[in-house]
């Protein structure tokens, strides 16, 4: 796995997490990097409707994020609605100047912690579905058991940790962004990459050696 130049076991990666399924509009958003901004909101547009079109044009985001922080697939459903809420409700209080997905990550992030505490674990990892089209039997099944190496690896990182290393090494944002969404010091913010890095490296061996490990 490869996360911003560091190796981590052998054949997962960043990418085996997936991406957007559907290409946003060139219309509706301004690309900075690799953060999505939201664009001016047109006339006449409410804020209730500018904030549910970034919230449907964000869903992929949404379910990938709270899988990334051990969400069983059957909930993601109901925290996606939930996040939605969330959103809704602060949604004057957010500086359209800024990416959003940084701050999407902080709300789920929050709820995804209140959920493991409520749940009190016990997660099971399931197989990601894998895109359509492309590799044969052979190479899908292989790609299927590397995403669930890695979201079962994942899992052994404790979700505080787990965030920082999921936002900086597989979506790519800026510490900065990372510190501010998680309302942590940026000092803060690169020692939990440490020590997740150390903890994800750790799982992902452990499984690979099979169970009881």
């Amino acid at each position: 796995m490869t996360l911003r130049g560091e190796h981590i076991g052998r054949g997962v990666g960043a990418d085996d997490f997936g991406r957007d399924r559907r290409p946003p509009h060139p219309q509706d958003l301004r690309v900075v990097g690799h953060l999505q901004v939201v664009s001016p909101v047109p006339p006449g547009t409410t804020p209730e409707q500018a904030c549910l079109d970034a919230f449907q044009r964000e869903l992929d985001y949404v379910y990938r994020t709270f899988r990334r922080l051990g969400a069983p697939a059957s909930e993601l459903d109901d925290l996606a609605q939930e996040l939605f809420l969330v959103l809704r409700s602060t949604w004057p209080n957010y500086d359209q100047a800024r990416p959003l997905r940084p701050y999407l990550f902080g709300i789920a992030f929050r709820i995804a912690a209140a959920n493991h505490r409520k749940r009190r674990r016990e997660l099971s990892v399931e197989l990601v579905e894998a895109q359509d089209g492309g590799p044969g039997p052979e190479e899908e099944l292989e790609a299927k058991q590397s995403r669930a190496l890695l979201l079962a690896a994942l899992e052994r990182v404790p979700l505080p940790r787990r965030a920082v290393l999921v936002m900086y090494d597989i979506d790519d944002m800026p510490m900065d962004e990372v510190a501010a969404a998680l309302a942590i010091p940026r000092f803060t913010a690169y020692s939990r990459l440490r020590k997740a890095r150390r903890e994800l490296e750790a799982g992902v061996k452990a499984l690979s050696r099979g169970p009881g490990t």
